[in-house]
């Protein structure tokens, strides 16, 4: 290989589980690459910066941890950036490029991942089956009353691969779809077997309204005070896209004043959720630690392609780009 002769240095980023080296085959890396994995999480740009100055390529989970401008620019010897997935929202891919930083993704995983853990958590909070759940941990019996879902509506906010596999899954249960985001037309919900509405009439007729959509400018808080206002009491919001998609604030008061009836998260502002949060302890807030895509079939798939990325790098003929 062309980079043989030379030493390199791999991390691989943000390894909660310890999982990452039994899922890939890293003893093919050439002798010459020495891997380090790190399982715990660095927020704080200046000790990112000092642990990754010796490093020429890096692997991300996903978006564990950003890599903006700020941090790519601190970091001399970088050289290769990979990540699970085509598309990461956590990369300056602008600044990369212009460091001359070449970022490689994955392009497989499981697509079945997040809408399944989507529909635990409906079915958990509809249910209460966290809350009933701790009861018996605690020595107690039942808490609660469940909510039915046969005939309620299904709110599908943006009705991509993830939310049209949600839809039909809810349709399985009895429940109404609809759909709304900018670009959806009629014709291409009617497609999906969905109702296309309007915004405000997503958010006043969902009984559980589900958030699908793509983070960016235009996506950015599309969830606020206002939208909260429009919803029912009893309706329940369900998050396992991006956190920033809802305003956070705006959430947390409508939780307390219990202006809907509850919540279930998968995603959060930052991440990992701060021990002092609202979330943590809201008694109406499900909350899960961003496990939508964490699963045996996605890592199987992702960990050997990010190896391929790492060989084709080293062969100066690097694949999967995502900065070209």
């Amino acid at each position: 290989m062309p980079r043989v002769a030379e030493a390199i240095n791999v991390a691989v980023l943000d390894d909660y589980q310890n999982v990452a080296q039994s899922f890939a085959g890293w003893s093919s890396l050439p002798a010459n690459v020495r891997t380090v994995f790190f399982h715990d999480h660095v927020a704080d740009i200046d000790q990112l910066a000092a642990r990754l100055e010796p490093f020429d390529a890096v692997v991300l989970t996903r978006e564990r941890t950003r890599f903006g401008a700020d941090l790519i620019n601190r970091l001399p010897n970088l050289k290769l950036i990979v990540s699970i997935g085509m598309w990461n929202a956590a990369i300056d891919l602008e600044a990369a490029k212009r460091r001359g930083v070449i970022v490689s993704g994955t392009t497989v995983g499981s697509s079945e991942a997040t809408p399944t853990l989507t529909w635990a958590l409906i079915l958990a909070l509809t249910r209460n089956l966290y809350r009933e759940a701790a009861s018996v941990k605690t020595g107690g019996w039942q808490i609660d009353i469940g909510t039915d879902i046969s005939g309620k509506t299904l709110g599908v906010l943006g009705l991509g691969n993830i939310g049209r596999a949600v839809a039909q899954i809810g349709k399985s249960f009895g429940m109404r779809p609809i759909a709304w985001s900018q670009n959806l037309t009629a014709e291409r919900a009617a497609e999906a077997g969905v109702e296309r509405v309007e915004k405000d009439e997503l958010f006043r007729s969902s009984d559980v309204l589900t958030v699908h959509l793509k983070l960016g400018d235009r996506t950015r808080s599309i969830i606020d005070t206002r939208e909260f206002e429009h919803m029912k009491p009893t309706a329940y919001l369900v998050n396992t896209s991006r956190g920033p998609i809802v305003s956070e604030q705006a959430l947390i008061r409508a939780l307390q004043d219990r202006r809907i009836a509850g919540a279930a998260l998968d995603v959060y502002d930052v991440e990992p959720l701060p021990q002092n949060h609202p979330f943590r302890y809201l008694p109406n807030v499900l909350a899960t630690p961003h496990i939508g895509y964490v699963t045996e079939g996605t890592y199987h798939s992702a960990f050997p392609l990010i190896i391929e990325d790492i060989k084709a790098w080293l062969d100066e003929a690097p694949i999967r780009l995502m900065n070209e």
